[in-house]
């Protein structure tokens, strides 16, 4: 545990204390054009999937379905496969990027968002979730402006609670109260939550601790300890804490009180849309409460093949693992956790790094690879390739 006191939250303190954004604005209320829960519309997206697994907007909306259910791994899969159908559309750039936010990676998840607006997206659009970015990362007054942005549109009540954690977070009770006021008068149920952690974030929680009973009685034994702490948090730390559960050990590293996925940018995601056979067969979608969580049991589509970047190609293997050895040694952040892989085909032998999720993450690092000098081409393989890991040791 590298000496690191993990503080899990407790169902009731995530009920009652609230994870407030356990699936960022993006995924709230916009996966269906129709009155159901989110899982019903997983479900519904995922049966369509299986005859067609090229549906571009049953891939965007259960991308958008898993995020709500808190399931950030088989959203990053369906937006990956979405970006495959369609890399000049903007929807799947924001729907990773809102994953990077749900896993609480905030620099991961900017480059998604530009790349987002670059492809025609407006900015109000992903603004309450990229607004959450920067707020994870200590720019409170960037955040704003997004959150305000943000509220003109259909993501609005939900970038005006953000918009109460951060101005909380900044000092501003007055003006985060007053920003609250408009849901408290239409009942809001959300406000009460969003009010105790106002209270928290400004050194009074005491008050916060009597708000919190007022929501669930007898509850805030198990919830002063993190609304006590809350206080002396960096600016980032409290913002990861009050909208994404996410509380930091004794080293200051975060600790997740929800369980989250990876969203690594090389981890394949094929197992999410593989099927056992080629049949169309009907899905079925088991769920576990709480937290909120989905995983489809097959799923919807045939293997496809992956994507990869070429660094080089030969016939000599041994001059391929040298030459990766020589580019990790001369750029180590760069290759930092990246494994090669060889490729072998009849002519020649090919050196390459990934799988990756989808065209435009393996565009990001081929980018970030020309910084250094270094050309990366773009494979993908097929079925005849003999693909295995390539040892450099």
């Amino acid at each position: 545990m590298r000496g690191l006191l993990q503080i899990r939250l407790s169902g009731a303190l995530v009920a009652c204390a609230c994870t407030l954004a356990a699936a960022p604005a993006s995924a709230q209320g916009s996966y269906s054009p129709y009155d159901e829960s989110p899982a019903a519309a997983l479900a519904r997206y995922v049966r369509t999937l299986a005859s067609e697994p090229k549906d571009f907007e049953a891939l965007i909306g259960a991308g958008k379905a898993a995020l709500e259910l808190g399931d950030a791994q088989a959203a990053a899969g369906f937006f990956a496969r979405a970006d495959e159908v369609d890399p000049r559309s903007p929807q799947p750039q924001a729907g990773m990027g809102a994953v990077s936010v749900a896993n609480g990676e905030p620099q991961a998840a900017l480059p998604y968002f530009k790349r987002a607006q670059q492809l025609g997206a407006s900015v109000s659009s992903f603004a309450c979730d990229r607004g959450l970015a920067y707020d994870l990362l200590g720019q409170q007054s960037q955040a704003q402006a997004d959150y305000k942005l943000a509220m003109a549109g259909r993501d609005g009540d939900e970038a005006r609670r953000r918009l109460a954690l951060s101005l909380a977070i900044s000092g501003d009770r007055a003006g985060a109260l007053t920003t609250l006021a408009p849901l408290s008068a239409k009942g809001d149920a959300g406000v009460a939550r969003v009010r105790a952690f106002v209270l928290a974030l400004t050194g009074d929680s005491n008050s916060a601790v009597t708000a919190i009973n007022a929501v669930m009685p007898g509850a805030s034994a198990g919830v002063a300890p993190f609304l006590q702490r809350l206080p002396s948090l960096t600016s980032g730390q409290k913002a990861a804490a009050v909208n994404l559960g996410v509380f930091p050990g004794d080293s200051g590293a975060p600790t997740y009180a929800t369980a989250t996925a990876s969203s690594d940018r090389l981890s394949g995601v094929d197992s999410w849309l593989r099927a056992p056979s080629t049949s169309a067969q009907p899905v079925q979608v088991a769920y576990a409460q709480p937290p909120q969580a989905a995983t489809v049991q097959r799923s919807v589509a045939a293997v496809q093949p992956k994507i990869w970047l070429q660094l080089a190609s030969g016939q000599n293997v041994d001059d391929l693992a040298s030459r990766f050895q020589r580019l990790k040694a001369k750029n180590p952040d760069l290759f930092e956790g990246i494994k090669p892989y060889l490729a072998r085909s009849e002519d020649r032998a090919r050196l390459l790094v990934g799988p990756f999720r989808g065209s435009s993450d393996a565009q990001i690092f081929s980018e970030d690879l020309k910084t250094v000098g270094v050309d990366a081409f773009r494979f993908t393989n097929s079925q005849t390739d003999r693909i295995a890991p390539l040892a450099t040791e």
